[in-house]
């Protein structure tokens, strides 16, 4: 008899899980809950999540609370009593009474191998500290953040070219087998979880606006490019030139060292943009978005609006106007 659940999710990290389970004989999906509508882009227009998206595309109920605790929707989950109720990135906390509903327990995959990287962005900071390796956990929901006994992992490399958006792709997908291989072991009493090391624990708050700016003066180039695959696509970093907020896609730290000052033009051609960073590094600029613009590859910045540039210019701005 196929195991019935009730899943919970937002964005797009939790829809390849959410597929898999409607699609497999093994589980029956009663309910769907996500987050509700948000107004999205410059005409505020209401946009629905990805998992909802989804699961009216797989002809699933969706449930959106505005808040879980205590609703209606809250209701109909207890009512429906599943056997498990599966989690990935919902955005909500789930009060014990949910939490116990589940014949066999909440679960949730997070995207951390944990007790690394509790909290809820996880993804960003594996990137801007510069780790070679993160994760996608499945655990135990309990009323603490993340701090659920670890059921199962797995690991996925961060290559150099990775940002949060290709993580968030390859980490949904590892998401995939962690939960669909996994539910029927725990429902056989054959996979139990283990306590997190509160020792190991680290957290990974939400990203502030704050950390979107770059400091060249403060950053080498490779912490300025851990920096910015670490932010992309979901919060540009920026720093300030020629008074405009310039945000950065995507750069290259250069083994080579400079004496020119942190944020000016180190070296230029039609197709090529370097600039100084902190210790004498530099990096070179491969994409960016100046204000107002749409993102564009440097050669087309420079053959527009960087023409003027000239090596040894500042062409970031230093200090409390880069505040």
């Amino acid at each position: 008899m196929a195991l019935s659940i009730v899943f919970m999710g937002t964005p797009q990290f939790a829809v390849p899980t959410l597929e898999a389970l409607a699609t497999d004989e093994r589980f029956d999906v009663k309910a769907v809950v996500t987050q509700p509508d948000r107004p999205f882009g410059r005409k505020h227009q209401l946009k629905a999540s990805p998992v909802k998206e989804a699961a009216e595309k797989l002809g699933l109920p969706v449930l959106q609370p505005e808040k879980i605790s205590g609703s209606d929707e809250m209701t109909q989950i207890l009512a429906i009593a599943p056997d498990f109720i599966v989690t990935a990135a919902f955005g909500q906390f789930l009060p014990t009474k949910l939490l116990e509903a589940a014949k066999y327990g909440a679960v949730n995959a997070h995207a951390s191998l944990l007790p690394k990287y509790r909290g809820g962005a996880p993804v960003h900071y594996a990137i801007m500290n510069g780790d070679q390796e993160t994760g996608v956990s499945l655990m135990y929901m309990v009323k603490k953040m993340d701090a659920g006994d670890v059921l199962d992992l797995v690991k996925v490399p961060i290559t150099e070219d990775d940002n949060v958006g290709t993580m968030f792709d390859k980490l949904g997908q590892a998401a995939v087998g962690l939960v669909t291989e996994n539910l029927e072991k725990i429902a056989a009493g054959d996979l139990k979880g283990t306590p997190q090391v509160e020792d190991e624990v680290t957290f990974s708050p939400n990203i502030s606006r704050e950390q979107q700016q770059l400091h060249f003066d403060q950053e080498t180039a490779q912490q300025l490019d851990w920096h910015i695959r670490g932010l992309y696509p979901t919060h540009p970093a920026h720093a300030q030139s020629d008074g405009q907020s310039m945000k950065f896609v995507k750069v290259t730290p250069l083994a080579e060292k400079t004496t020119e000052k942190p944020g000016a033009i180190t070296f230029k051609s039609k197709k090529a943009l370097h600039v100084a960073a902190a210790d004498g590094s530099q990096l070179a600029v491969l994409r960016l978005q100046p204000a107002g613009k749409a993102v564009m590859d440097i050669a087309a910045y420079l053959n527009g609006a960087g023409q003027h540039l000239a090596v040894g210019e500042a062409w970031i701005t230093i200090g409390e106007a880069n505040a």
